[in-house]
C-alpha cells in the first residue's frame, strides 16, 4: 500500500529515512545484537546513545552550556504541573497569556499550587491571534511567564516574544520544536512533547536553565523534581528509550540532510506560503488566523459550511489525505504542515483542494 500524505496534528508523520533506519536497526542496533526497545536503560550502548541525542539536540538549537535537556516522560501535560512545582517558588506568582487550549489547560492546573494570572488572552476572538503585551502587562513579582509558542489547535504562533525583562519566560514548544531556529537564551524554560515533530509519542524533552532548578516545592514529587532528572542525567528511572532513540534519528536527519534549522526553516516557509497563497485567493476555502500571526506548522480553515466542510474531508480522505479534519472546538479542517511532511504533500493537497473547489462551485 502506498504511504498516504499525514496531516495529523500529532502524533504526526516521521522522516521516511528515519523510519528506514529504524527498520534496519529494529533487529541490531550498532551491533549490539538487540533492539533499543529491549535494551537495558543502564547498558552502556543505551548510556551512550543518548548522551549522543543530548549532543545533538544541543549542537543544532545552540543550546548554552548553562542549560540542562531533559528527556522525560508524561508529555506536555505533566509539565504544566511541573512548571509550577518547581518555578512559582519565591512569591509563589506566575503569569500567564492564554492564546488556546494547551495554555488554559496549563493555567488551570498552575492554579491548584499558587497565584495564577491570565495576564493576556484571545478567546475573545476563538484565539485567532496572539494579543498584544509590554512589560508593564506582567506583575514585578511573578516568578515567571508562560506562553505557548505555537498553538496547535488554532493555528498561532508568537512571531515576536513578549518583553517580560527579567522574569523567566516558559514556552511550551510542543508543536513548533525544531521548526526553525530559537534563541533559548531568551527563556528560562521550554519544552516539548515529542510527538509532532521530534519522535513518537512517549518522550518530552525539557531544556531547564540551571538556576532554576534546584528549588521545588516541599510538595512536588519525587519524579516532578527536574533536580532529579536533571541529577541522574535524565536515567532516574527507565526512560522512553525507544522514542529517544528515534529522537535522535531524527537530530541526525535534521543536522545531516536537512543542514540545520536555517534550512529547516526555509523549507517549512516555503511549504507554508504555498497553502497560505492558496487559501488567500481562494472562493470556497478561507484560513482562520490573522495573516501576521499564522503558524508555519499548522494551518487551519474552512469553507464556511459544515456539511462542505465534511464532504471535503470525506473526499481528501479517500485521495490519501489523511487527518484533515480540525479540531472540536474550531471546526472545518487543519493540515499540519510539521518538518516531515515533503513539499509535494502539501502541493499535491492545494492541487486537491483547487479541484474540490472546481467541482463544487
Amino acid at each position: 500500500m502506498a504511504r498516504v500524505y499525514n496531516f495529523s496534528a500529532g502524533p504526526s508523520m516521521l522522516p521516511e529515512s528515519v523510519l528506514k533506519k529504524a527498520a534496519d536497526e529494529m533487529l541490531d542496533y550498532e551491533g549490539s545484537g538487540q533492539s533499543v526497545m529491549e535494551m537495558s536503560h543502564r547498558s552502556k550502548t543505551f548510556d551512550k546513545m543518548i548522551k549522543v541525542a543530548e549532543s545533538l539536540l544541543s549542537e543544532i538549537m545552540y543550546i548554552s552550556d548553562n542549560y540542562k535537556v531533559l528527556f522525560l516522560q508524561g508529555g506536555g501535560s505533566t509539565q504544566f504541573a511541573m512548571v509550577a512545582l518547581n518555578l512559582m517558588n519565591k512569591n509563589n506568582k506566575a503569569d500567564y497569556i492564554i492564546t488556546g487550549q494547551w495554555a488554559k489547560k496549563a493555567f488551570k492546573e498552575a492554579s491548584r499550587y499558587g497565584d495564577v494570572k491570565a495576564v493576556a488572552s484571545s478567546e475573545d476572538k476563538t484565539f485567532t491571534y496572539i494579543p498584544k503585551t509590554d512589560k508593564s502587562t506582567f506583575r514585578e513579582d511573578a516568578d515567571y511567564v508562560y506562553i505557548c509558542l505555537n498553538n496547535t489547535i488554532y493555528g498561532t504562533v508568537y512571531h515576536e516574544l513578549p518583553d517580560t525583562g527579567d522574569i523567566p519566560l516558559v514556552a511550551d514548544i510542543s508543536s513548533n520544536i525544531l521548526s526553525e531556529p530559537i534563541d533559548v537564551s531568551k527563556f528560562g524554560l521550554l519544552f516539548a512533547g515529542a510527538q509532532k515533530n521530534m519522535a513518537g509519542a512517549g518522550l518530552t524533552v525539557a531544556i531547564v536553565r540551571e538556576d532554576l532548578i534546584g528549588n521545588a516545592m516541599d510538595i512536588t514529587p519525587t519524579m516532578l523534581d527536574y533536580k532529579t532528572q536533571a541529577d541522574a542525567d535524565s536515567l532516574y528511572n527507565t526512560p522512553p528509550c525507544y522514542s529517544i532513540y528515534i529522537a535522535k534519528l531524527v537530530y541526525e536527519w535534521i543536522k545531516n540532510e536537512v543542514g540545520g534549522l536555517d534550512k529547516m526553516k526555509e523549507l517549512n516557509e516555503k511549504k507554508a506560503k504555498l497553502l497560505y497563497d492558496f487559501l488567500d485567493s481562494s472562493k470556497l476555502f478561507k484560513g482562520t488566523v490573522v495573516p501576521e500571526d499564522r503558524s508555519l506548522m499548522n494551518v487551519p480553515f474552512v469553507t464556511g459550511d459544515a456539511d462542505m466542510d465534511a464532504k471535503f474531508v470525506k473526499e481528501a480522505t479517500e485521495a490519501g489525505f489523511v487527518n484533515l479534519k480540525g479540531h472540536r472546538t474550531v471546526g472545518g479542517m487543519r493540515a499540519s504542515i510539521y518538518n516531515a511532511m515533503p513539499y509535494e504533500g502539501v502541493e499535491k493537497l492545494v492541487e486537491f483542494m483547487k479541484k474540490f473547489e472546481a467541482d463544487n462551485k
